[in-house]
């Protein structure tokens, strides 16, 4: 399936649909995210149902303060429509598998009923 780009245009809309939706926020300048694109370009030819969406953090640059990132790369989660995981960093590959694996194995009645109690 491949990346998307994802811009303030687009990215609400992306976000809130079904299923899994994974950013990349990163900028050309970035070593760790050049490093990181391969790998995550992997992970989206091989999970062709979930969302790769990728923000350029110097074009976007509300939606990079919108999420407070202060570190690049940061890769967030969303599932249904809720960030179920923010991290900076670049992942390698077995540890980018294994939170697919995790955010695939959420209980998200579970999810949604906890953040309505905090």
């Amino acid at each position: 399936m491949g990346t998307t780009t994802l811009t303030t245009a687009n990215f609400d809309k992306t976000a809130a649909g079904e299923g899994i939706v994974l950013v990349d926020f990163w900028a050309s300048w970035c070593g760790p995210c050049r490093s990181f694109a391969p790998v995550y370009e992997r992970a989206s030819a091989k999970h062709e149902d979930i969302v790769f969406g990728k923000v350029d953090t110097e074009a976007e640059q509300d939606l990079a303060a919108r999420f407070e990132i202060s570190s690049i790369p940061t890769i967030m989660a969303i599932r249904d429509g809720v960030i179920v995981f923010a991290q900076p960093g670049a992942l390698p590959e077995p540890s980018l598998e294994g939170l697919i694996e995790q955010v695939r194995a959420l209980d998200m009645e579970d999810v949604r009923s906890r953040l309505a109690t905090s």
